[in-house]
């Protein structure tokens, strides 16, 4: 039996071990698996019995069998990019017990209202399935296929044709040709390859269960990733009562994207307005102590305003520490550089700790200048205003540069019933927020805090 040798990080081949991936530079991460004789081909969708699939011109190409499917739930909609698109390959990951198969469960109970909707028991027994479903109050429409034998599952899902597949998970299924064991790089990677030819070609909108490694990455070679038309990730654990699930890659709609779903006995609740999650009640708001600040922000394809907070005290050691929850900790030392040398902020003998409230993870550069605030406000002990946001971009000479969709974050803003914004000079604002543009951080500051 032949063997080769893969990158677990990347799904690079070679003939022999080597120490550092040419793929993707990782180190150490070759494992030996053995390798078999290549998957059976089936003919493509577009070519008559017999013949070869040839080019076709783009304006030839059909398109009338791709409208996208509502899963019944309006935020996942709205994650994938409007509905499921016919012939997706979707992978799901996060950490054990956040909702991965309740999601798709429920899913897959909406979905079958259209059609076939087949979930592939890779982990739990039918009986198992069936008693999640029925806590969820799905009875029927599902049919469940306990087998671990994925070639033998999709010869025999040849003749059901479903409309949606849901793999419950992917480390769990094995292909013959593959003689390796489950989970194993060349396992994932022959069953990632065997579920996309059969999705695109069937038109069966395909969703896979990934599980992830200690690291927080899904498990199996990166090449996973990269076969797969979608990548959503469940944020964070398992323990709080809230779940956020964001769109790493989306061939079919906006990268970034989020929601947030309210998890119970009865299985995922949607939450519309994220926004007010994230800053929680009107009163509580009030009462805001030093060192907060509310950044309007974009994440994905929609505004969320949150709740940056930092903390700022004497450092008892001899190197201050600078430790970022739910931020970049590199755009943080940054924002802690710029108001030392733009500010005059001493901060060089200080610990400062920064956070977003809530779980949600914000990396985009406008919302430095709220990162800024927050910290100049716990620096100072002066409280901002209880209706003020704020959001920019910081220069490394302090300059507040431009954000993306000014109006948009403005609007939510005053929705949320914020009267206030700090905000870099731009294009005409919804009346009934007072917008104070600033240039430069120091400015800003003086803004905020007087």
């Amino acid at each position: 039996m032949r063997t080769a040798f893969f990158c677990s990080s990347c799904g690079h081949e070679s003939a022999r071990w080597l120490g550092r991936c040419p793929g993707c530079d990782a180190w150490n991460t070759f494992v030996e698996a053995p390798t078999g004789p290549a998957p059976r081909t089936r003919p493509a969708a577009n070519a008559p019995p017999g013949e070869r699939a040839k080019p076709l011109r783009l304006a030839d190409v059909e398109t009338a069998g791709v409208e996208r499917m509502s899963s019944g739930v309006h935020e996942f909609d709205a994650l994938l990019g409007g509905g499921i698109v016919p012939g997706s390959l979707v992978l799901v990951g996060g950490p054990p017990g956040t909702g991965k198969s309740t999601l798709l469960l429920q899913v897959a109970g909406s979905l079958a209202v259209l059609g076939r909707v087949v979930y592939l028991c890779g982990e739990e027994s039918t009986a198992q399935t069936k008693l999640r479903a029925m806590r969820l109050g799905i009875d029927d429409g599902i049919l469940l296929f306990g087998e671990t034998d994925l070639r033998a599952a999709l010869e025999s899902l040849e003749e059901l044709r479903p409309r949606a597949l849901v793999v419950d998970s992917i480390q769990t299924m094995v292909v013959p040709e593959a003689e390796s064991y489950a989970g194993s790089v060349a396992q994932v990677r022959a069953c990632a390859s065997a579920l996309m030819e059969f999705s695109k070609r069937t038109g069966c909108a395909t969703f896979i269960v990934g599980h992830v490694t200690k690291d927080g990455a899904i498990a199996g070679p990166r090449l996973l990733e990269h076969l797969v038309d979608t990548v959503l990730y469940f944020e964070g654990d398992g323990s709080g009562e809230y779940r956020i699930v964001r769109a790493y890659k989306n061939r079919f709609g906006s990268a970034e994207e989020i929601c947030v779903f309210r998890m119970d006995a009865a299985g995922l609740h949607e939450v519309r307005n994220p926004s007010q999650l994230f800053l929680g009640a009107a009163n509580a708001r009030d009462a805001r102590a030093s060192g907060s600040c509310i950044v309007a922000s974009i994440v994905g394809s929609r505004p969320v305003l949150v709740e940056v907070q930092a903390l700022v005290g004497e450092a008892g050691y001899g190197t201050p520490r600078r430790l970022a929850a739910n931020l970049d900790q590199a755009r943080l030392a940054m924002v802690i550089a710029v108001l030392e040398r733009r500010a005059g902020m001493n901060l060089g003998t200080q610990d400062v700790y920064a956070s977003v409230a809530g779980g949600l993870r914000v990396s985009e550069p406008a919302a430095d200048v709220g990162i800024a605030l927050a910290i100049a406000s716990a620096f100072r002990n002066r409280p901002l205003a209880a209706d003020t946001v704020a959001f920019g971009e910081l220069g490394l000479s302090g300059e507040v540069r431009p954000a993306s969709q000014r109006a948009r974050r403005i609007a939510e803003a005053q929705r949320l019933g914020f009267r206030t914004a700090i905000a870099p000079a731009g294009e005409a604002t919804p009346s009934g927020v007072n917008v104070i543009a600033v240039r430069d951080v120091a400015a800003a500051i003086t803004a905020a805090l007087g």
